[in-house]
């Protein structure tokens, strides 16, 4: 190796280390910023929900539906038929899919003016507050204490 490669190997390690130490003594921030837009995140999906709700209860059709093959844990696919005899197996699945397996014929409610949002009879955002806020709390006890103890490192750290 010639002598210009060995002195650009090591002005690239040296920034290297200078841009990790720069992390490093950001990282409770990092760290908070990371929980806060988890946080955030959970927010809107609930503000989503509830919207979505909102939408189907102004134009709400109430009907059955067959609970269909190919369920994954983001979504659970329905089968129904619109009063025009029209079949719709909305992409997104049903809202509030617990408990639900293929095969099943379940009551569900949708929007008359847009069949796409469906969910489940009897269910709404309230049935979602338990999970995402179990979420959450899960999020903030493992990295709160994370950023104290790096906040904690921190200042005993000579750096």
């Amino acid at each position: 190796m010639t002598s210009s490669a060995i002195e650009l190997i090591d002005e690239l390690a040296g920034s290297g280390r200078s841009a990790l130490r720069g992390v490093g003594r950001r990282l409770p921030q990092i760290v908070i910023g990371l929980a806060l837009l988890l946080t955030a995140l959970g927010g809107v999906a609930l503000a989503g929900a509830a919207l979505d709700d909102h939408a189907i209860d102004a134009h709400r059709v109430v009907t059955t539906a067959d609970v269909l093959d190919g369920s994954s844990f983001e979504r659970t696919l329905v089968r129904f038929l619109l009063p025009t005899g029209q079949m719709v197996v909305p992409e997104r699945g049903v809202f509030y899919p617990n408990a639900l397996a293929a095969g099943d014929t379940i009551t569900i409610e949708y929007d008359a003016a847009k069949p796409e949002l469906v969910r489940v009879a009897g269910r709404s955002v309230l049935d979602g507050l338990a999970p995402m806020g179990a979420g959450l709390l899960g999020v903030w006890v493992v990295l709160g204490p994370l950023v104290l103890w790096l906040r904690r490192r921190r200042a005993h750290d000579p750096a």
